[in-house]
This record gives C-alpha cells, structure tokens and sequence, in this order.
C-alpha cells in the first residue's frame, strides 16, 4: 500500500485536499470519484519525494558555480518568467508541465532553481500561490495576491497574463525616466572629467607664463580665484574627491532613514521639471497596481494595503496608508486623495467617478495610461529642454576659465614693458 495525495473539486467548484492509502494510482482515482469528486491531481508521496531530490540535484551543481552572489532575480526576467507561464497555461498545458518546461529552458541560475522549487511544490500537492509564496525574494505580495485571486476565481492564465502586462509597463515607465536622466548625468560626468584635466594640467601652465608677464604685479581677482582653485584640486585631489565620497556615502545612509527617506522623495517630486515626471510615474503606478488587483477580485482593503507597500515612494506611500484608514470607516477613496495635495484634481475626480458608477477598476486602468503617455511626453520635453540648458552651462564654465586665463593679457603693456598693468 502507498500514500497518493490528491487535489479534487467538488460538485460546487470547491477545492478539496487529501491523502489515500491505496495500492496504486488507478485505485485511488476510483476512490476519488466515489466520494463524489472530480480528480484535477494525484501523486505518490514517495514520488513526489524523488522529484524533488531529482530536480535539486540537478540545479545545485550549476548553482554552486555561482556562489551565490544574489538570491533575486531581475524584474526582466521574472516577467519573461510570467509572460510565458501565461502563454503555455492559456495554450492548454498543464501548470505541472508548464513549469517543467520553463524550468528546463531557464537560463538565469537563480530563476532555475526557483522555477524547480514551484514545480516540486505543485507535484507534492501545493497551490501555486503557496509556492510563490514560499520565495517573498522572488514574488512580491502583489504577485502573491494576484496568482491567489486567479487561483481562486479559475482563471490563472488571466490573471498572469494581466500580471505579465502590468510589470512590462512598469518596466517601460522605468525605462523612459532612466533614458531620460541619462543625458544630463552623462554630460555632467564628461564635464566634471574635462574640469578636472583643465584644473590639473592646463590651468597650472598659464600660471607659469604670467610670472614673466606681470613683472611681480599681483593678477586680477578673478584669475587668482581659479589658480587657487586649480591648486586645490591638484594638490589635494584625494581629499577633494574623499569629500565627496564621504558626501554621497552620507546622503546614501540618511536616504536609508525614515525621515531621510520621506525628504528624499518630497524632493523628488517637488523638483522642477523632473518632479513632474516623478510624480506622474507614481501616480501611474498606484493607479495601476490598485485597478489590477481590484480588477481581479482582491478585496479593496487588501488591495490598499498591497499598494502601499509596492508605492516605491514614501510620500504616496502615506497617502495610501490614510486612504486604507478611511476605507476601513466606510468613507470613499476620492475626497483623501483630493485633500493629499499629490494628487492632481482631475485624478481625484476621475476616481469619484468611478465610485459612483462602479467602474473602479477601469477609471484606474484609465487613469494609469494616462498618466503614462505624460509620463512619455515629459521626459521627451525634459531631454529636449536639458540639452541646451546644459550645453548653455558647460559654455559658461569653461568660458569662465578661458576668460580668467586671458584676462591678465588685456592688461600687459603691448610696447613692451612687462611691468605695466
């Protein structure tokens, strides 16, 4: 006799879990079926035991190659991951193979062994949702609570599907804001390089020709200020350059704090010009994430809560969290986020709207796409208006030394006397 656990529905839709002790598999879908059960999967204990050891095996050696550097895994690679989990589910496959199948074809170590852990967990009789939720690294509770509401609404190919969908677009919001603040970062950096050379090996050689030209008479203040500059940066460039580490380090740790972090990211979205491509991204977001998860039955105060703990901003964060409070005593989402001063008049309204009329989920569809084409307008804008801000900014520093390298030369005597300023 072995022990074959099953997962059957009843004849109302119910989900029913157990254990058999039977002779073999045939015998125990017999048994399954005169308990009036419809049989969806049966497997042998000490089987299911084997696969695991089997599938472990198999991905630990190529896992120890890696050291384990990282146990995460890209944001790319786990939506490719959903994408094609959806397709084959969708396609007709089992979810057993499914993931045997993307466990085989899985590149990345980390996402090898993590696809192998949810298939030995689904063949020893888990829910997929207690498999991902066995790896909290890997699955945020917003993917957590999506598969769970897909699960139990029977529609998983849907509900990862829509999942796939909303990380693609959180990944091209993320995309366009980090395209966007290339360019300036990338201008500040080859300008900061070219300072420095200026400061180390050009300026110092200016300085050398003026003492023959003034005739021991002190030069105008201005060239004075950027030889002292030129001689801080090139006798002191460890120091220089330990400052500012130090400084970044610094800014680095404070960020981490909670008030450090709560003024970071009202900075964030008070900057001008790119705060308005924060905060648009952000909205985008909440907007997304709480019309998906509503959209796929996650009651509305889960749903707050899963939101506020993926807002990615601390400020929006807050809102949320008083948007949950609200909720729980029965008031409407719209007047918190009107009085929140986040959150511009027409989201609030378009949220109002939706209350009414039931047709939350949509205006928040709505709203999230929006929200991304100005988001895609305005970093377009912003590249467009930064080039020549900084192009304008880098003529006036270096200019500003070549003015200082010249300047004594206005004032040299041209008949020849070297004395005379």
């Amino acid at each position: 006799m072995s022990n074959y656990s099953y997962v059957a529905v009843d004849p109302a839709g119910l989900e029913m879990r157990g254990t058999l002790e039977v002779s073999n598999q045939s015998e125990a879908l017999r048994r399954i079926k005169e308990m009036g059960l419809f049989p969806t999967r049966v497997s042998e204990a000490g089987k299911a035991k084997r696969t695991r050891n089997r599938i472990e095996a198999r991905s630990r050696p190529r896992a120890n190659l890696q050291f384990h550097f990282s146990n995460r895994v890209k944001r790319k690679t786990l939506t490719t991951f959903t994408r094609q989990l959806a397709t084959l589910i969708e396609a007709g496959m089992p979810l057993l193979r499914s993931l045997r199948l993307l466990h085989e074809q899985a590149e990345n170590p980390v996402m090898k062994r993590v696809v192998a852990s949810l298939a030995v967990s689904v063949e020893t009789g888990s829910s997929f949702t207690e498999a991902v939720q066995a790896h909290p690294k890997i699955f945020n509770p917003l993917y957590v609570n999506m598969v769970k509401a897909g699960e139990i609404g029977g529609a998983l190919e849907v509900t990862l599907a829509r999942l796939a969908e909303f990380m693609e677009k959180n990944q091209r919001i993320k995309g366009k804001i980090t395209a966007a603040m290339f360019y300036p970062c990338a201008v500040l950096t080859v300008a900061g390089a070219v300072l420095t050379l200026l400061m180390i090996y050009i300026v110092p050689s200016f300085k050398a020709v003026f003492e023959g030209l003034t005739g021991g008479r002190p030069l105008p203040a201005f060239t004075l200020l950027v030889f002292r500059l030129s001689e801080l940066v090139q006798h002191h460039i460890f120091v220089v350059a330990g400052v500012l580490g130090a400084l970044i380090v610094s800014i680095a740790l404070a960020v981490r704090t909670t008030s450090g972090r709560w003024a970071f990211d009202q900075f964030k979205l008070a900057f001008p010009i790119i705060g308005a491509v924060f905060r648009k991204a952000a909205i985008s977001r909440f907007a997304r994430t709480l019309g998906t998860l509503v959209s796929n039955g996650v009651p509305i105060l889960q749903a707050l809560t899963i939101v506020k703990e993926t807002a990615g901003n601390v400020v929006i964060s807050r809102v949320i969290g008083a948007v949950h409070e609200n909720v729980k005593q029965g008031d409407p989402i719209a007047p918190t986020l009107r009085t929140s001063k986040v959150f511009p008049v027409m989201v609030s309204g378009m949220v109002d709207v939706g209350e009414q009329t039931g047709a939350l989920p949509e205006m928040l569809m709505k709203i999230a796409d929006n929200c991304d084409e100005e988001v895609d307008n305005a970093a377009t804008a912003m590249t467009s208006l930064l080039e020549p801000i900084m192009i304008v900014f880098l003529a006036i520093v270096v200019g500003a030394i070549v003015i200082a390298m010249f300047l004594p030369l206005c004032h040299v005597d041209p008949s020849g006397d070297n004395g005379a300023f």
